[in-house]
């Protein structure tokens, strides 16, 4: 009897194993999305509405809240992730330099275009991604998943075609974005083995690694100096704001590897896509004029 019942119980194990893997992918994706979406418009108003001239210097804010954030935590012990040796810069490569190109590109893009092109053009990830992934991953995906994939494409471009105003500048930065945002998600999800750095490892050696080289960058490239320089530092709404952009710079980051951990790489494309195409973002930023002071 109780043989039988450890064989029921066995045989059961496999489905309610599976149930919270599914409700973890799905409450993953969401957070994503969230994220993702609550970033764009906090960095839209930033960089358009307040005319913050130094997309790299807020890139460098966020790197830098994801490592007292992280650190803090380790301390604590509410979070683990490996001392660092001499083996977690291979171990890494080349996901430190796909992290900051994605970062730049990703801040510079958001005020160059009108956000229905900046949405048709940011979809591009999804196919990258698809790609990528057969290619570095091995991933084969069904022919129903690879129409579905440029039906969204197809779909971007007929509700943008109102508003196909050509800058060229904007179009490489985003067209970037794209490319350093589907090679992320893709070494993302092959570095983040539990066994070598896991996903709190990845995250905080990304943004360590990079943080000197990306604040060298601007310094070279005046872009500190035009920060420092910017007449809205007395303004507290104005630093509320970049406050809340470098927090929700780590969600975004930790939402990021938590849905690729938990889903595809496609799967991470697609949400993150998804929120660009919400109705909220052009009623609340129609307009790209910066604040008079």
């Amino acid at each position: 009897m109780t043989r039988q019942a450890d064989g029921a119980n066995a045989g059961a194990d496999p489905a309610a194993a599976r149930l919270p893997s599914r409700v973890a992918q799905l409450l993953s994706a969401l957070f994503y999305g969230t994220c993702s979406f609550l970033m764009v418009l906090v960095n839209k108003a930033l960089l358009t509405t307040y005319g913050f001239p130094s997309p790299i210097v807020l890139g460098i804010g966020q790197m830098a809240a994801t490592i007292m954030i992280l650190y803090v935590s380790k301390l604590n012990k509410i979070i683990h992730f490996p001392d660092f040796d001499k083996n977690i810069p291979v171990k890494l490569f080349p996901l430190p330099l796909l992290y900051v190109g994605n970062h730049i590109s990703g801040l510079s893009s958001t005020g160059k275009l009108s956000l229905p092109m900046f949405t048709v053009l940011r979809k591009f990830t999804i196919p990258l991604t698809l790609l990528l992934e057969t290619v570095i991953l091995g991933r084969q995906y069904s022919l129903s998943i690879i129409v579905s994939v440029f039906a969204i494409i197809v779909g971007a471009f007929i509700a943008a075609g109102s508003d196909l105003a050509f800058n060229l500048e904007g179009y490489i930065f985003v067209f970037l974005n794209d490319i350093f945002t589907a090679a992320n998600g893709v070494y993302t999800k092959q570095k983040m083995d539990p066994k070598e750095l896991g996903k709190y490892g990845v995250l905080f050696y990304n943004a360590s690694f990079m943080i000197i080289p990306t604040l060298i960058l601007s310094v070279s490239t005046g872009d500190l100096q035009q920060a420092t320089e910017f007449n809205q530092w007395k303004n507290v709404l104005f630093i509320i704001q970049f406050l809340l952009s470098c927090f929700l710079g780590f969600l975004l980051m930790f939402s990021t590897v938590l849905c690729s951990f938990y889903n595809s790489a496609l799967t991470t494309a697609v949400v993150g896509a998804i929120k660009h195409g919400r109705r909220l973002e052009i009623l609340l930023f129609n307009s790209e004029q910066p604040v008079k002071t």
